[in-house]
């Protein structure tokens, strides 16, 4: 893919992780089960790659949190800048050493997934741990799994069918 055509799309869906969380209408406990900051960065990680996908893991929710104040700048988009920016990074470079079909698809983004969460818990348990508070396990299962099963499924539909989509029109290398 070639650097203007790579920009063009990296701007498109960064601009896609700042408005989709609006489909949710600012509700904080939508947002938080239906993840729509995430899809954006996990696809990017799939067509631009792991380098740019970091990035834009890394500004989106910083920037929506200095333009609209949700998430909030500290922690919350502080530590979800963390975990969205190795979504992006860990599914581009583990889907780029892949052989590129639905399986390696469906890997890349569970251990992204995963990956994305525990980093989540580590910076979320050194920010809380900075202003006085704990962050207990059960709140990291909470946040990081339970509570978000609406959203990792949604991903884990949507990402493969997008990603194959793209692949098919030729957007993205196959």
């Amino acid at each position: 893919m070639n650097g203007t055509k790579k920009l063009v799309i990296s701007s498109l869906l960064l601009a896609l992780a700042l408005v989709l969380p609006f489909v949710t209408g600012q509700i904080p406990e939508i947002g938080n089960m239906l993840l729509p900051m995430h899809l954006p960065v996990l696809l990017a990680g799939f067509v631009v790659g792991g380098p740019s996908a970091m990035f834009i893991g890394a500004v989106a929710p910083l920037l929506r949190s200095v333009l609209w104040g949700m998430p909030v700048l500290f922690p919350r988009a502080i530590s979800m800048a963390f975990e969205l920016a190795a979504y992006g990074f860990v599914s581009g470079f583990i889907y780029s050493k892949s052989k590129k079909n639905n399986a390696s698809v469906f890997i890349s983004l569970v251990i992204a997934m995963i990956a994305g969460r525990i980093i989540w818990g580590v910076v979320s348990m050194i920010l809380y741990g900075a202003m006085g508070n704990s962050f207990t396990l059960a709140l990291f299962m909470a946040e990081a799994f339970i509570n978000a099963v609406p959203g990792i499924v949604i991903q884990l539909i949507l990402i493969p069918i997008i990603v194959s989509a793209l692949k098919k029109s030729n957007t993205i290398t196959k």
